[in-house]
């Protein structure tokens, strides 16, 4: 039977948890911090883990929506932030049936170390969910890991360039592409990180 795109993040949540929260939201989105809002404004958060980009986002003044499928990081990340204002959801690409029917716009969508686990139909079914929840000037971003797949889980070598195209189809541009080492320090493995807006690409 196939893997899910959560497998194995269930049963190895404390100690993911563990790891997410030893690096810190700076370090982790050092490549894309300009492309984040400035001023107080909606963001998404698909993918949330533990909850370390959403809290760092509540603590900036966003209204933050945390979306996490995997019940027992979903749990443990409203324990560890609950000082933060996030409002934590139970929703999943590629399909994001719950924030669909709420019908609201966010001016910044991201999606850390997520884009992976989806297959290519995945993928490109989501990529048009995802432009949909965006606000008028909003961006998206993401990142992309690079080299071996853990045991258990399921990950799949996304191509940048096939990524930016499939954004390109929902009308959102390139802003940003970069690739830079594990923040872990894991032996092999590179992310790529990517910026999107509605329009053209800028330079």
């Amino acid at each position: 039977m196939p893997l899910s795109s959560t497998a194995g993040y269930g049963e190895a949540a404390a100690a993911l948890v563990e790891q997410y929260e030893s690096v810190s939201f700076d370090e982790v989105h050092r490549d894309v911090l300009h492309l984040f809002p400035q001023r107080p404004s909606s963001v998404l958060d698909i993918g949330a883990g533990s909850g370390r980009d959403a809290a760092a986002l509540a603590r900036l003044g966003h209204r933050v929506v945390a979306v996490e499928p995997t019940a027992e990081l979903r749990s443990r990340g409203q324990r560890i932030h609950a000082g933060q204002d996030v409002e934590w959801v139970d929703d999943a690409l590629p399909d994001l049936r719950v924030l669909r029917a709420r019908d609201r716009r966010h001016d910044l969508i991201l999606m850390t170390a997520v884009w992976m686990h989806l297959d290519l139909q995945e993928r490109a079914a989501a990529m048009g969910q995802v432009a949909g929840l965006l606000a008028a000037d909003g961006r998206v971003v993401l990142s992309l890991r690079h080299g071996p797949v853990p045991a258990g889980r399921r990950m799949f070598d996304v191509p940048v360039q096939e990524t930016v195209a499939l954004a390109a189809g929902h009308g959102l541009g390139a802003v940003h592409v970069s690739e830079r080492e594990d923040p872990h320090g894991r032996q092999g493995v590179r992310w790529s990180y990517l910026g999107f807006r509605r329009g053209t690409a800028v330079s």
